[in-house]
């Protein structure tokens, strides 16, 4: 229930530390087999519709191959604010048709981001840890 009186958290506006705005508060990778007909044609249909519905996103070329931590093609999109990451994690849970997504913060420790912070839109994929923990900053 709705509570007029009640103030707004700041949640809505603000990230909560240590997600830092300055790095785009949220990437998002959607994950497709790159050997799947249906999953590669999903995922080029997918970056055409996000690129049309949220023109205001960063939105990454689509890799046909594994690239940094990321164990399969996939693209990546950037969301600056809370309001922007709630719109697009909603919309990609009911649009993501087969495909999974990664969904991590942006902090000052990508080692953490990826391996303990990140969520799951879909199936968990196994990352390739090690190629980040040799940046880690923690």
């Amino acid at each position: 229930m709705s509570q007029p009186d009640k103030p707004r958290s700041s949640a809505y506006e603000t990230f909560p530390a240590p997600i830092l705005s300055s790095r785009n508060g949220f990437d998002f990778h959607v994950y497709f087999m790159p050997t799947n007909p249906v999953h590669v044609q999903h995922a080029l249909q997918l970056h055409q519709r996000i690129s049309t519905e949220f023109p205001e996103l960063p939105i990454y070329r689509v890799w046909d191959r594994p690239i940094g931590p990321h164990p399969t093609a996939m693209f990546e999109v950037q969301t600056k604010t809370p309001h922007q990451t709630g719109a697009l994690f909603g919309w990609l849970v009911v649009n993501r048709g087969p495909l999974d997504v990664l969904v991590h913060p942006n902090t000052d420790d990508t080692y953490r981001d990826h391996a303990e912070l990140a969520s799951w839109i879909g199936k968990p994929w196994p990352l390739n840890l090690e190629i980040l923990r040799a940046h880690r900053t923690k």
